[in-house]
């Protein structure tokens, strides 16, 4: 309640204008942040989630988590992650949401403030083999507007599903224009057998 409280306030002095839709919060679920150009993307997603009700995860570099950075980095929803093995971030995130947890998992698909040619597919295969729904998170530095978008159940077209969320993010600037990376996987450039789908790998 304190947090929640905390991050009304700062949307009622912020120069950001807070413009959201209600995530699922009784089932977890995957809360994209993009574009990802510049730290403040983190703080304003937290705000955004922490003041709609989400109970919020993350993905941090194993090192962030060590020293007197670890539990402060933990309190807020950290896991870490040894991006030697990213296939144990899978495994982990399973784990928990068949252990019955409830949250909503961030992650910056870009995988960098810099700009890109693919945003990376871990949150692509996360949502299917977890049947997580992905709702979209934005900043917008040219209208000055922040929050979260519709939510997506993914259906294993990965092209499909990214043209909606291309779609979505079209006119979504982030912090710094210059740095925004279009929403496309590298999967959808690949050419998929007869009959597939062109299911993404585990690259987070």
């Amino acid at each position: 309640m304190i947090r929640r409280a905390l991050a009304r306030a700062y949307w009622a002095v912020s120069r950001w204008t807070l413009r959201t839709e209600q995530p699922p919060t009784d089932r977890p679920g995957i809360l994209i942040g993009a574009p990802h150009t510049s730290n403040w993307d983190f703080v304003l997603m937290l705000a955004i989630s922490t003041s709609v009700g989400v109970r919020v995860r993350w993905l941090g570099k194993h090192t962030l988590f060590k020293g007197v950075m670890g539990p402060f980095a933990r309190a807020l929803g950290g896991i870490p992650v040894d991006r030697t093995d990213p296939s144990r971030v899978v495994d982990d995130i399973v784990s928990r949401v068949r252990r019955g947890e409830v949250f909503s998992l961030v992650i910056t698909p870009e995988g960098t403030r810099s700009k890109g040619e693919y945003w990376k597919s871990g949150f692509y295969r996360i949502a299917r083999e977890t049947g997580m729904p992905v709702t979209l998170g934005y900043v917008d530095r040219t209208t000055m507007t922040a929050g979260l978008g519709p939510t997506l159940e993914l259906t294993g077209d990965v092209r499909a599903d990214m043209d909606l969320v291309r779609a979505f993010y079209a006119d979504k600037a982030g912090f710094d224009p210059l740095r925004r990376t279009e929403p496309r996987l590298r999967e959808e450039d690949r050419p998929a057998p007869d009959g597939a789908t062109g299911e993404a790998a585990p690259t987070v």
